[in-house]
């Protein structure tokens, strides 16, 4: 077997291996991505499209309903945890393995072992996750082939524990900065200080009551906070300019400009300030009222639960298709450098995936 081929006659947690040890940091997943289009193209029942380093194929049986399942093939730089190592505990290491090259592995298999599932099938493997938002293979393929994403319902196979995540947060990351007048701290009467004046800003940060909300029975809890301030010039200056970084997560019932009104109206009345936004990126509702979200809960079992976080189910909310989280990595293990998943996981989110699509 060359060393970028995938066998997808393994069982997921092999093939999971298999991935990790293609290295595919963000911005170099041409391998990884050429592997899975040759994994993908022999298979009769798919076609198989491909935009950049993004990969679609797609069952055509004309069924009443169809379905996505999606994920990204990129991981965050590799932190000496390249190649794979799987313990005698049956946990496998490495950089990806939670986030999220198992769930990869589960769709490549699912796409391989399951020829006539009773909906029609679509498998996304998209690159620049982990990366601006602007590089992301999803929305690029979004922008210019909107149409090899349409679908009823979608599944994004990012890590958590195996357990329904519905939806996901909307995030929102402002720059509030104050002003003031730069003076000799010896006569600091001459001044006005830029610090002092963001006093209020983090007093009401401090005294902020986040919101709760449930929808579709999912209790989304918010947050308001400081993630950052930056001031000063030097030891013996009084400084003319301080910047507080703030972060909205937000539940998806509101969208980024009542989220961006909401911030304004909560910081009104705590004098000067100027506002840039940094990042926005809506949320997503959970959407367990359809149809094909209620047989997939179902099938794979527990109760669901509210996605605290940004995920790219907001791209699919986006073109009007709901979507949920589900994969068999532990989001807690995400980025670090003991990451790992437990192939138990991995082969039991794959049988209960197939349990959904060929009952």
């Amino acid at each position: 077997m060359q060393h970028n081929e995938l066998d997808l006659e393994q069982d997921a947690a092999l093939l999971t291996a298999r991935l990790v040890d293609i290295p595919s940091e963000s911005g170099t997943e041409r391998e990884i991505a050429d592997a899975v289009e040759a994994a993908l193209r022999p298979l009769p029942h798919l076609s198989v499209d491909r935009h950049g380093n993004n990969i679609v194929a797609r069952t055509g049986f004309g069924l009443p309903e169809r379905v996505i399942l999606a994920g990204h093939i990129d991981t965050v730089p590799i932190a000496e945890n390249v190649p794979s190592r799987l313990d005698e505990d049956g946990v496998l290491w490495g950089c990806g393995t939670s986030d999220m090259k198992a769930g990869v592995a589960v769709q490549l298999r699912i796409a391989a072992t399951v020829p006539e599932p009773n909906r029609d099938l679509t498998f996304v493997f998209y690159d620049n996750e982990e990366v601006a938002a602007h590089l992301n293979g999803l929305g690029h393929v979004a922008a210019a082939h909107p149409e090899w994403l349409a679908g009823d319902f979608a599944v994004l196979l990012e890590p958590s524990s195996g357990r329904v995540e519905g939806g996901c947060q909307g995030t929102l990351r402002v720059e509030l900065r104050t002003s003031g007048v730069r003076a000799h701290s010896a006569r600091s009467w001459k001044g006005s200080n830029a610090v002092h004046a963001a006093a209020p800003v983090l007093a009401r940060l401090a005294a902020y009551e986040p919101r709760r909300k449930v929808i579709d029975g999912l209790e989304y809890r918010e947050g308001l906070n400081a993630v950052g301030i930056e001031g000063g010039v030097a030891g013996n200056v009084i400084p003319d300019s301080c910047t507080v970084t703030v972060n909205y997560r937000y539940a998806p019932d509101i969208d980024e400009e009542q989220a961006l009104a909401h911030v304004r109206e909560v910081f009104a009345d705590c004098g000067e300030w100027e506002l840039t936004v940094d990042d926005s990126s809506p949320g997503a509702l959970p959407g367990l009222s359809h149809p094909a979200a209620k047989a997939f809960i179902d099938a794979v079992g527990g109760e669901p639960l509210p996605k605290y976080g940004w995920t790219d189910v907001s791209r699919f909310s986006a073109l009007g298709v709901p979507a949920v989280n589900y994969g068999p990595g532990d989001p807690n293990l995400a980025h670090k450098r003991d990451e790992r998943v437990e192939t138990s996981k991995i082969l039991h989110c794959e049988e209960r995936l197939r349990t959904w699509l060929t009952a």
